[in-house]
């Protein structure tokens, strides 16, 4: 079967990527087996057993003492037959009698030496038939070594399998969900973290085809990567850095004016967290009025002149000077409400109103004609004041909320993507009313949370959501954290995700504003041939410290496992994203790493693991459902992967 390199698999625009999951179904088979060898066989062979030479010894010395009175009594015999013999030829002896004594004495040295004859006889016998037997089992081993070597080679084949299977099989595969998921909650992580999410998703969003807002207000600069890669890619983002930018914003210029006095009045919202319906309607109310005076398209700074006006704050005249408003409209607010305790009322909100909106004076008074752009971001300036900047984005989310509200609802879901990193940092009802427009006008929403506030924990997951955890540092959210993805289950955490964790440097600076630029001649850039992986190593900071530690092997290996508990999440890695949503059989959770680097890698694929395997069933119906192997036949890999593919 063949490998499978990321571009074998599209892009898909059903697909929201958070992460890829590193797991390993085939493990590893070890060093091969050991080969017998036939040298150590036959050196073992001709080495005699040293305890059949020590049994030989004995068997020897054995028979030695048992001949050694015959060989005496030969000897003895046969010294008896040369006596006779001598005395017979000295005379001494007649030879008749010499006779019978030699016959008689050589009998005896005769049966002597035939009893020693058959001692020896049977010791080469014995010596025969052990050499015999050493034969046989030389033999033995013979056939034995080959009937091992045999195996071995069978045992081989069969390692040799294992470890091509090893070697070739994905080790990342992509964690996404469908895009019936209406939104995509984000709990805890740090800005480092979040970068990563968001150039992972930003990324794969406009690649394949879409168009993401990116509102940030968590004064992180966290989508600075994905606005190299967009660069890279041939794009020109629209990048707003308020206040400094605030002139050139002219979101919410449209609108009407019943939507524009409830944008106002959830901005001055923002300081009051205990405020009700009622007040809310009580400040939209007074807007209203004001807006029914001043006409339509009516700024921001025409509205604090009205409010001024109504508040019986400084002198009019100022305001009549300047513009502002004119003496008909003047007189109108004067009568706008009746007199007594009811005027002191509307005087003390008109102030309080007006002191709000004056931060949001300079909106929209240089706007310009801006060119397309698939990428947009607005972020607050960290140098801003802190209140100032949560009136900043309040208005630019219920800005956006009314837009989607007048927007028919698009026929591909996730098309538009919005991203709110920092979501937290608004009020509840803005968070519902962004929440319900998006899912009415099928705009993606993800939204990021640092912290689990009451506010937040009440809307997590809430509708057909998905819940991403990342680290989350405080206690109680830890807790909250793990009794929503269950402790009983026991993810696998990559050694990769860790060093790369603990390697990347903090976000450093901010963002360069695009819009300041905006009158420079701009001349067409040509189309981009670049793919998304090349983009990714050289465009960003993770691709660049990736191939990096990539490099060494150890980094590719499993690190450890975990079970879903408080303290684990507390020192879940910075790009670590637990991932749970709902399908049709029940609830999914998968560790997943953010980090968008790991696309670049050659055993990383774009498929999801349960995709790859039915793939590969469907084409080998006899292959084992954990085969971890890629489907085979999948044909040439598509076109390489083009920033401006599907654009409109």
């Amino acid at each position: 079967m063949a490998d499978v390199h990321p571009d074998h698999a599209q892009l898909q625009a059903d697909r929201i990527y958070l992460g890829w999951q590193y797991i390993l179904l085939h493990a590893d088979p070890g060093p091969p087996p050991k080969r017998p060898s036939p040298a150590e066989e036959e050196a073992v062979a001709a080495e005699p057993d040293p305890a059949e030479i020590e049994l030989m010894r004995r068997e020897r010395l054995q028979e030695d003492l048992l001949n050694r009175p015959v060989r005496v009594v030969r000897l003895f015999m046969l010294v008896v037959s040369a006596l006779i013999l001598a005395v017979a030829v000295a005379g001494y002896l007649a030879w008749p009698f010499a006779l019978v004594a030699l016959v008689a004495a050589g009998g005896v040295a005769g049966i002597c030496s035939y009893a020693l004859l058959q001692g020896d006889r049977a010791v080469k016998y014995r010596v025969l038939e052990q050499q015999a037997r050493d034969q046989r089992q030389r033999q033995e081993r013979d056939k034995e070594l080959f009937h091992a070597q045999e195996e071995h080679a069978q045992r081989y084949r069969e390692w040799q399998e294992s470890k091509d299977r090893y070697d070739r099989q994905l080790t990342w595969y992509a964690v996404a969900v469908p895009h019936e998921i209406d939104r995509i909650d984000v709990a805890g992580g740090t800005l480092p973290g979040w970068s990563a999410l968001v150039t992972l998703l930003g990324a794969t969003r406009l690649y394949s085809g879409g168009h993401l807002t990116v509102l940030d207000l968590s004064e992180g600069a966290i989508a600075k990567d994905l606005i190299e890669l967009a660069r890279k890619g041939g794009d020109d983002p629209l990048v707003w850095v308020l206040p400094v930018d605030l002139p050139r914003l002219d979101l919410g210029a449209t609108l009407k004016p019943e939507a524009f006095a409830d944008v106002l009045a959830h901005v001055v919202s923002v300081s009051e967290e205990h405020r009700t319906t009622r007040d809310l309607s009580f400040d939209n109310a007074i807007l209203e009025r004001v807006l029914e005076v001043l006409g339509d398209n009516a700024t921001i700074s025409q509205v604090t002149a009205a409010l001024r006006a109504l508040a019986q704050v400084g002198d009019p005249r100022d305001d009549l000077r300047f513009g502002l408003i004119t003496a008909t409209q003047l007189e109108r607010i004067g009568t706008l409400f009746g007199r007594g305790v009811s005027d002191r009322v509307v005087i003390e909100r008109a102030w309080a109103l007006e002191s709000q909106l004056r931060k949001l004076e300079t909106l929209g008074t240089e706007a310009v004609r801006l060119p397309p752009a698939r990428l947009r971001v607005v972020s607050m300036d960290r140098q801003a004041g802190v209140f100032g900047n949560r009136v900043l984005g309040t208005y630019v989310a219920t800005a956006l909320t009314h837009i989607l509200r007048q927007s028919p609802a698009s026929d591909r879901p996730w098309y538009h993507t919005i991203i709110v990193a920092g979501a937290d940092k608004l009020r509840g009802d803005v968070l519902d009313r962004l929440m319900d427009a998006c899912e009415t006008s099928r705009t993606g929403l993800v939204l990021t949370y640092r912290s689990l506030t009451p506010t937040v924990r009440e809307r997590l997951g809430r509708g057909h959501a998905a819940v991403a955890f990342m680290r989350l540092g405080n206690a109680e959210d830890a807790r909250v954290a793990s009794e929503h993805v269950g402790t009983e289950h026991r993810l696998e955490l990559a050694q990769l995700t860790e060093t790369i964790s603990d390697s990347l440097p903090g976000l450093d600076g901010g963002y360069t504003s695009t819009i300041s630029q905006v009158d420079d001649v701009r001349e067409e850039r040509e189309e981009s041939t670049a793919d998304l992986a090349g983009d990714i190593t050289e465009s960003t900071e993770w691709g660049r410290t990736a191939d990096k530690i990539a490099e060494k092997e150890r980094v590719l290996q499993r690190s450890r496992e975990f079970l879903v508990e408080p303290h684990q999440l507390q020192q879940l890695p910075t790009t670590s994203v637990i991932v749970t949503d709902a399908t049709a059989h029940g609830r999914r959770v998968r560790l997943a790493d953010a980090n968008p680097a790991i696309l670049t890698f050659p055993k990383t694929t774009l498929g999801e693991l349960e995709d790859v395997r039915e793939a590969m069933l469907a084409l080998d119906p006899q292959a084992q459902e954990g085969d971890g192997e890629p489907p085979p036949n999948l044909g040439p890999p598509p076109p390489r992967l083009d920033w401006r593919k599907g654009r409109q």
